[in-house]
């Protein structure tokens, strides 16, 4: 095994960050040309170095000479920078809106990760082109970068299919990646601008509409308002931004197949119905704390179905003060944000495919003591087989997501805090959700923002393309040469 294993080439890896960084400047002319619109010159300067930086840096780098092959490992370490680079630039011209470093910092992150978690005391005091930038990065990020370079600038073939094809779903790959990169961004247009002209022909508002589809889509969750949801003064809007939100948990290619296939592809999909049921279980469980809490059962039922798709679908939208509710609200919401959406979606979590691996693995153990000696017992998915490489993969994230909330939540309780309230905070983070237990605030400590902003990036890109960046072994060694 040792023999087969090559280390990452600098060239391949500075050539396609670089075709990135052209994606990622183009895309920085949406909230320049914004700010224009709303007349803050001032961070349209901003914008306008930083897309003329990044474009200059990416031109450069994307003509460097390369071998006709990328290898797995230099695909995840380009994907890894990207996600590190992409805040860091943005930091700057989010500062601009009165913001601190590490907070603007924070901000980037929580939006490019699609999180929502936020440090600001208040958005009743800043700036629109803020409120838009943020929604637009969360919008961007739920999208990824890395599939608009693989729809728009690279080739097709293996390089395409090992940058692109992030996230195993069985049905994620219709014909080429290029081609399926292309579907995804469609339907994804398609349902955030279905999102802007519903919310705003409901009575919404315009900017609200367009700030709340963005979010709403991406699974994101920033809000224009300091109360999330609640800012909406209609159960109609509420309701309509959960739908968007739980439409972009749902795996996209879905979408584009149902077109082609009709209605009941969607009603078969096992990811769909398990999203469907683990939400409804969450609603019915947090409408019943909330009746302790003192709320009528009508009352109880409305913000429980609105909080529990929105922790599900890991958006992080949310119609009450969730530092307010009583424990087994926030335990219930816990597991719903852990579990998150489906593969091949906006959302994070482990995932609902990766649960249903672990209840076949689990049921295999169970079967084994009653099964003769030489019986062979494999786990499947429907009438798929689970190859080995699935298994291992399913299990390692998860048992990595678990120990990397552990390590989190010890360091929250070390400094002082609830450990249940570290708990959902941790989970939050690293589950790309973005509700808060009363935790992420601006005088939280520098350490913790730090700790909650590698949680958001651990989730966002599920910790492995993380260890194969930081993994001495990944830039020290033997090179394939071509």
């Amino acid at each position: 095994m040792r023999a087969l294993r090559y280390s990452v080439r600098p060239l391949p890896v500075l050539k396609y960050f670089g075709q990135l960084c052209i994606v990622l400047a183009v895309l920085t002319l949406v909230p320049l040309v914004v700010s224009i619109l709303l007349g803050d010159y001032r961070v349209t300067l901003r914008y306008a170095i930083v897309v003329v930086g990044v474009f200059t840096m990416g031109f450069f780098l994307q003509r460097l000479p390369t071998p006709r092959r990328i290898q797995t490992n230099e695909a995840m370490v380009v994907t890894a920078l990207i996600f590190l680079f992409a805040p860091m630039v943005m930091t700057w011209p989010t500062m601009a809106s009165g913001l601190s470093f590490t907070d603007a910092l924070f901000e980037t992150i929580s939006g490019i990760t699609t999180t929502g978690l936020s440090v600001t005391a208040s958005v009743a005091d800043k700036p629109a082109i803020f409120l838009f930038s943020r929604a637009w990065m969360q919008w961007v990020g739920g999208l990824g970068i890395v599939i608009l370079f693989v729809a728009t600038m690279i080739r097709p073939g293996l390089a395409a299919k090992r940058i692109g094809d992030l996230e195993d779903y069985e049905d994620d790959l219709v014909g080429s990646t290029r081609a399926h990169a292309r579907r995804v961004i469609i339907v994804y247009s398609i349902m955030t601008g279905f999102g802007i002209i519903v919310l705003g022909l409901l009575g919404a508002g315009w900017f609200n509409g367009v700030i709340y589809s963005l979010s709403a889509v991406s699974t994101g969750g920033f809000s224009p308002h300091d109360a999330s949801l609640a800012g909406l003064n209609s159960q109609w809007l509420q309701a309509m931004v959960i739908l968007l939100s739980v439409a972009g948990a749902i795996p996209l290619v879905l979408y584009f197949r149902s077109f082609k296939e009709g209605g009941r592809v969607l009603i078969r999909d096992r990811q769909l119905q398990g999203l469907l049921i683990s939400g409804l279980v969450a609603a019915l469980l947090m409408a019943l704390f909330l009746t302790r809490d003192g709320f009528g059962w009508i009352q109880a039922l409305h913000h429980g179905v609105l909080n529990a798709f929105s922790a599900q679908s890991t958006a992080g939208f949310s119609t009450l003060d969730i530092s307010q509710i009583n424990a087994g609200a926030k335990l219930t919401l816990i597991f719903s944000m852990f579990l998150g959406g489906a593969a091949g979606s906006t959302a994070g979590g482990i995932k609902i495919l990766r649960l249903f691996i672990l209840v076949q693995l689990l049921y295999i153990f169970l079967q084994r003591p009653s099964m003769p000696r030489q019986a062979v017992a494999e786990a499947s998915l429907g009438r798929r087989r689970l190859e080995t490489d699935e298994l291992q993969t399913a299990l390692s994230i998860v048992f990595v997501f678990l120990a990397s909330i552990g390590i989190s939540w010890l360091v929250f309780v070390g400094m002082g805090h609830n450990p249940l309230d570290s708990l959902f905070e941790v989970v939050s983070a690293i589950g790309t959700v973005g509700l808060s237990s009363g935790i992420s605030a601006p005088d939280l400590h520098p350490l913790l923002k730090g700790v909650l902003c590698a949680d958001m990036l651990l989730g966002r890109l599920e910790i492995i393309a993380w260890i194969v960046l930081f993994y001495p072994r990944t830039w020290i060694g033997r090179r394939l040469e071509e």
